[in-house]
């Protein structure tokens, strides 16, 4: 479909929770495309959420395979309606960055591995179990249909935010 822009933060739509997809139609799989468009075209991306391209819907894309810390573990492109973590074992310290927060990276707290329900784009209720990079993955782009930034998740500020080097 189309490569959209990414918001970046303050924009209020980046603290919205999002609604719910009730009915998956030609918006919503048009959405979808675009997630993944937009993603692929940034190239280093691992992930894009709805309110990332200013859609406040459920629905995010997540495909660390290119990655190399995601690389030998990963279900390859997902396309996530409506995601729910159903569990999550473990906690691991990893550094995050975000598109919507171009020039800063924090140290943040997330579950080792996660299993997650969602729909497909065909409307197809799936289940996976994720671990490693490709867990984080997944709950970084949750936590944008939450309202959520990875700097909401950083213990401290001043000491677990950092100014990216090469922007």
């Amino acid at each position: 479909m189309a490569v959209k822009d990414i918001v970046l933060y303050p924009d209020p739509v980046l603290k919205t929770v999002c609604e719910p997809v009730a009915r998956i139609d030609e918006s919503v799989v048009a959405l979808v495309q675009d997630l993944v468009d937009t993603m692929v075209d940034a190239g280093h991306s691992v992930g894009v959420a709805a309110p990332q391209i200013g859609d406040p819907r459920r629905v995010v894309v997540v495909d660390v395979s290119k990655s190399k810390l995601g690389r030998d573990n990963n279900h390859g492109l997902l396309e996530m309606i409506n995601p729910v973590i159903l569990e999550s074992k473990g906690s691991k310290t990893i550094r995050e960055g975000c598109m919507s927060v171009p020039e800063y990276t924090g140290n943040v707290d997330r579950a080792e591995s996660i299993v997650v329900q969602y729909l497909d784009r065909q409307g197809k209720e799936l289940a996976i179990e994720a671990s490693g990079f490709e867990a984080v993955a997944i709950q970084h782009e949750i936590d944008h249909l939450d309202g959520l930034l990875f700097l909401d998740r950083v213990s401290n500020l001043k000491t677990d935010v950092f100014r990216r080097k090469n922007r």
